[in-house]
C-alpha cells in the first residue's frame, strides 16, 4: 500500500500525530510518500530524520496511491484538494486544530482508525466543487480555478456595500445590496454559509446554497438552488475592484466584469472511517442534543 501525506504544522499538536502515524504505518509495511513542504518543516523541527519519497504537485499523483493522509483541520483538507484536483485519490482528514467537520479523525484514535485504512474498511464520500471563469480573463484565478467549499464576492478597501446582480440559467434572480454573496457546496455549507444563516445540507444533495453577506434588504434569505445550475455574478460598487474568494484563495476583480460559476466535471473523494458520521459529527461540533441543565 502506498500513501501520499500533506499537513501543516501546529505547535504541540502536529508532533505526537506524526509519530503515531509515521510508526504505524512503517510497522505495516504502508509506502509513505510526504509533500516536499510538509517534510521539510518535519525534518527542520527534528520530528523525523529519514529521508521519504517526496511529491510537491497534482501531477505527481495518481491511482498507485490509496489515499491522501491530511494532518491539519479543514483548511489543511482544502489545501489538499488542490493537490488532488482531478487524480481521483481520496482524502483522509486528520483533525489537529479545533472544529472541523472534513478532519474527521481525532489523534487519539489515529491507530485504531488507521487500521481500518490498513484493512480497507471504509467508505468514500464524493464531494461537488465549485469553478469559477470571469469576463474579462483573471490570470490570478485560472491556474486553481474551483473551489471545494465555497465560491465568495465581498467588498474591497470600502466600508460600502456593493451591488451583486445574480443569474440563475440565463435568469434574472436578484440583485443583492450587501457586503458579500456566498455561493457554497454542500461540504461548505458548514463553514462561511453556516455563519452568515444558510442552512446544514448534507454532503449527498445535489444542491448549491446562495447566501448574502449582511444584506442591506433584510427579505433576502439564502436560497438553495440546484447543482446543475449555472449562476452568473456582475458586481458593482463605489470602488473599483471588489475581491472574490476560491475557498482561501483570494483575488482582486475589477467592477463590472463576468463571473460564471457551475459545478466542476470531477469530485473531490473523501474517506469515511466507520462510525465517524457526518450526522455524528454535527453532533458532536454543534452541540446537538446537549443539555447544560442536566
Amino acid at each position: 500500500m502506498k500513501v501520499a501525506i500533506y499537513g501543516q504544522y501546529y505547535l504541540n499538536s502536529t508532533d505526537p500525530i506524526i509519530k503515531d502515524i509515521f510508526v504505524f504505518f512503517t510497522s505495516n509495511n504502508v509506502e509513505m510518500v510526504i509533500e516536499a513542504n510538509f517534510l521539510k518543516i518535519l525534518h527542520e523541527k527534528k520530528i523525523i530524520e529519514k529521508e521519504y519519497k517526496t511529491f510537491s504537485s497534482h501531477t505527481e499523483l495518481d491511482s498507485s496511491f490509496e489515499m491522501l493522509i491530511s494532518i491539519g483541520g479543514d483548511g489543511t483538507i482544502l489545501r489538499a484538494a488542490t493537490l488532488i484536483r482531478n487524480s481521483g485519490v481520496p482524502i483522509l482528514g486528520i483533525n489537529a486544530g479545533r472544529l472541523g467537520f472534513l478532519a474527521t479523525v481525532q489523534k487519539e484514535n489515529i491507530a485504531a482508525f488507521m487500521q481500518f485504512v490498513i484493512d480497507k474498511k471504509y467508505t468514500i464520500s464524493e464531494r461537488t466543487l465549485l469553478s469559477l471563469t470571469t469576463e474579462p480573463r483573471n490570470e490570478a484565478i485560472e491556474e486553481l480555478n474551483f473551489a471545494m467549499n465555497e465560491v465568495t464576492v465581498s467588498r474591497k478597501d470600502t466600508t460600502s456595500m456593493i451591488t451583486v446582480d445574480t443569474y440563475l440559467n440565463g435568469e434574472y434572480l436578484n440583485s443583492y445590496w450587501a457586503d458579500g454573496l456566498i455561493i457554497s457546496t454542500p461540504t461548505g455549507s458548514t463553514g462561511y454559509s453556516l455563519s452568515c444563516g444558510g442552512p446544514i445540507l448534507t454532503p449527498d444533495v445535489n444542491s448549491l446554497v446562495i447566501t448574502p453577506i449582511a444584506p442591506h434588504n433584510l427579505t433576502a434569505r439564502p436560497l438553495i438552488i440546484p447543482d446543475n445550475t449555472e449562476i452568473k455574478l456582475r458586481v458593482s460598487g463605489r470602488e473599483d475592484h471588489y475581491l472574490i474568494s476560491l475557498d482561501s484563495r483570494i483575488a482582486s476583480v475589477k467592477n463590472e466584469s463576468i463571473l460564471t460559476i457551475k459545478k466542476t466535471n470531477f469530485k473531490i473523494s473523501m474517506v469515511e472511517i466507520p462510525g465517524e458520521t457526518f450526522l455524528k459529527t454535527l453532533r458532536n461540533k454543534l452541540l446537538w442534543g446537549e443539555d447544560k441543565r442536566n
